[in-house]
């Protein structure tokens, strides 16, 4: 039962780096959408949040493939409940792009 409940911090860290990871996907998705340099946003979200998720998995777990699993279980968690926020959310205010173009 101690072994289950040292996990928790591993799983609670995973879920908060979950929350970073697929709500800064979401943001960017929302702001690169409607943008002229969205390649750039696309890109350099990207850099961040695996920078982010993979400095925080290096710490969570790296002594111990219990906690990096406990860690990755988080994640995962995070992101079912991220997905069905932003479903919810889409839903109740849905978003219309306009078409950017470069003839100007």
């Amino acid at each position: 039962m101690n072994d289950i409940l040292s996990l928790l911090p591993a799983v609670l860290a995973g879920m908060l780096l979950g929350v970073i990871f697929f709500g800064g996907l979401w943001l960017t998705v929302n702001k690169g959408l409607g943008s002229k340099r969205a390649t750039l946003i696309f890109f350099g979200s990207l850099i961040l949040r695996m920078a982010i998720i993979l400095t925080g998995f290096y710490f969570v777990g790296g002594d111990s493939w219990q906690k990096l699993l406990a860690c990755l279980v988080g994640f995962l968690i995070a992101r079912i409940v991220i997905t069905n926020i932003t479903k919810k959310l889409k839903q109740a205010n849905p978003v219309f792009i306009k078409e950017v173009s470069d003839e100007n």
